[in-house]
């Protein structure tokens, strides 16, 4: 089983940036891939960033593209999300989510940090 929790949602100004952190617990995630989604609310949740470490790729919503960056930490057990240039409508619940690199879904979910971006 994996734990993942969320940390580093806020409050910022459109332009500003924030960093979001997912610290995976259970098992050694290296040869998962870790995600961040979002959801507004009456949205679907929507893919932001992925990242695998096995495969030393990440990939990205074309929304962000240029804006987010994820990584993984040295212990492959966390990811950030740093998000520049941030704007209203990146205002959602972000979640960090795992799948196994042979898994077609991402099996593992955490609760969620709220990113509130202001005008």
């Amino acid at each position: 089983q994996v734990q993942l929790v969320e940390s580093g949602g806020g409050l910022v100004q459109a332009g500003g940036s924030l960093r979001l952190s997912c610290a995976a617990s259970g098992r050694t995630l290296s040869t998962y891939v870790m995600a961040w989604f979002r959801q507004t609310p009456g949205k679907e949740r929507e893919f932001v960033a992925g990242i695998s470490w096995s495969l030393r790729s990440t990939f990205y919503a074309d929304s962000v593209k240029g804006r987010f960056m994820i990584s993984r930490g040295n212990n492959q057990n966390t990811v950030y999300l740093q998000m520049n240039s941030l704007k209203p409508e990146d205002t959602a619940l972000y979640y960090c989510a795992a799948r196994n690199i042979a898994s077609k879904s991402y099996d593992y979910w955490g609760q969620g940090t709220q990113v509130n971006v202001s005008s």
